[in-house]
């Protein structure tokens, strides 16, 4: 920026104001343009969720989170995604660590929770509310929400099944957030996906997730406030 001064002649001979205000803007813009461009960070999205996000009985590096981001890289999306998955967790127990988990600075939250609160027997009616707190906070916070579904097993009766099952697209349609009805489809109940204890998915299971959400997670980056 100097050396561009020193060639303006009539900045060396006291030309009027202006004209110097023009030629240091002139040579600030040189400067900025001949400055290396940074890209753009990818986005942080945190996973906040129970031991189906955690990655319960997988290494670190199998579990939901690290899968998904790789599937997403593999399609030239890139995207930070945090794992704060917590085994056993239940929906209450999110919205307990809610603000430090979900840290500021985060652009984005896919949140799955309510497979413990069902496996409970836990009243539908409390699992909504907290939830229902969760999004609330979230939104409050402008971090847009993704939230993933879960499904109550048959065998807690046709009542509770469908006050648990109608959960997520209630708070979805109320909140106006983007839904991912069933987090398990497809895996669920199949032994060949699902570990001894029949409740949580093998490597293969947790990769047959993120092929199936990569393109919900996909269209929710894409709708992100750029920043």
């Amino acid at each position: 920026m100097i050396q561009c001064l020193s060639r303006l002649p009539s900045y060396r001979r006291g030309a009027p104001a202006h004209l110097v205000a023009l030629f240091l803007t002139i040579a600030l813009f040189l400067t900025l343009m001949a400055l290396p461009s940074r890209a753009a960070e990818p986005p942080k999205i945190v996973v906040l969720g129970d031991s189906l996000v955690a990655g319960h009985g997988l290494p670190a590096n199998q579990a939901f989170p690290p899968v998904l981001q790789t599937m997403l890289a593999e399609k030239g999306i890139k995207v930070e995604l945090v794992n704060a998955g917590v085994s056993g967790d239940t929906a209450a127990a999110g919205l307990a660590r809610l603000d430090w988990s979900v840290a500021d600075g985060t652009q984005g939250v896919i949140l799955e929770l309510g497979a413990n609160d069902m496996l409970r027997g836990m009243d539908p009616a409390v699992t909504k509310a907290t939830l229902d707190t969760i999004i609330t906070r979230l939104k409050a916070r402008n971090i847009p929400v993704l939230l993933v579904g879960m499904q109550a097993a048959p065998n807690l009766g046709a009542d509770y099944v469908a006050r648990f099952n109608a959960i997520y697209p209630d708070l979805a349609k109320a909140h106006g957030v983007a839904l991912y009805p069933f987090f398990l489809d497809g895996v669920a109940g199949n032994p060949s996906l699902n570990l001894p204890d029949g409740l949580h998915p093998t490597a293969e299971g947790v990769r047959r997730i993120a092929t199936a959400i990569v393109p919900t997670v996909a269209q929710f980056i894409s709708s992100l406030p750029q920043r």
